[in-house]
């Protein structure tokens, strides 16, 4: 009857190889500790020799692999602490969903949660500029979904809503200014009156500083 040979019998981390496996065992063996020492720092170097893709490897992963293919019986000077046994095959603990329905899901979860940071914002103008910034944001998610019969009145509704009638821009100045477009400059436009009162103003002593150039050259 042909006998297995020991090496196949046990490999740990089949990516090593069963060489690797091999000297790692040969390292636990032996009694002296600072020989095992000596013997660990040569192997990770080996390891990395072989495998040049693990040199970008953090040194850590490859100690606690050399731990591994101990069984957890390597006793050595290593700069990274033996990892616990009981971790291995371990499964992760489940990531944390958020919970509680979102209203509007084509805004998502981040828009509640800027909508409710507004809410909180004590000075008026730093809370209209926050309703601004948060309905351009909107306007873009809701014309990714629907780019027909878009209103900002839409977007005001679901501020309204989502703010629990909290938060509050006028209509009229948001249109006018085109608050809600992503590219708007955040100065607001001078109104038509104020332009042409300044209009006139600048024309006058334009007139002015043009007259009183001639009267010099006379």
């Amino acid at each position: 009857m042909e006998q297995q040979e020991p090496d196949k019998q046990r490999l740990i981390l089949k990516e090593y190889g069963k060489n690797v496996q091999s000297l790692v065992d040969y390292i636990t063996s032996l009694e002296n500790r600072d020989k095992r020492t000596a013997g660990a720092y040569t192997a990770i170097e080996i390891i990395k020799q072989l495998n040049p893709s693990l040199k970008q490897e953090n040194d850590q992963k490859l100690w606690d692999d050399l731990y591994i293919m101990s069984d957890f019986k390597l006793d050595v000077d290593s700069p990274f602490p033996m990892p616990e046994k009981e971790l291995l095959g371990k499964k992760p603990s489940p990531i944390g969903y958020p919970k509680g329905e979102i209203k509007f899901k084509h805004y998502g979860r981040n828009i509640e949660k800027l909508i409710e940071n507004a809410i909180t914002i004590e000075n008026d103008e730093e809370q209209e500029e926050a309703i601004i910034f948060i309905g351009q944001l909107m306007r873009s998610f809701h014309t990714t979904w629907n780019r027909d019969n878009f209103d900002d009145q839409i977007i005001l509704d679901d501020i309204k809503t989502l703010s629990k009638g909290k938060l509050h821009i006028d209509l009229e100045k948001v249109k006018e200014n085109g608050l809600f477009e992503s590219n708007t400059r955040r100065d607001f436009k001078i109104p038509q009156a104020q332009d042409d009162r300044n209009h006139k103003n600048k024309r006058s002593h334009n007139n002015k500083r043009r007259n009183n150039h001639k009267k010099r050259r006379n």
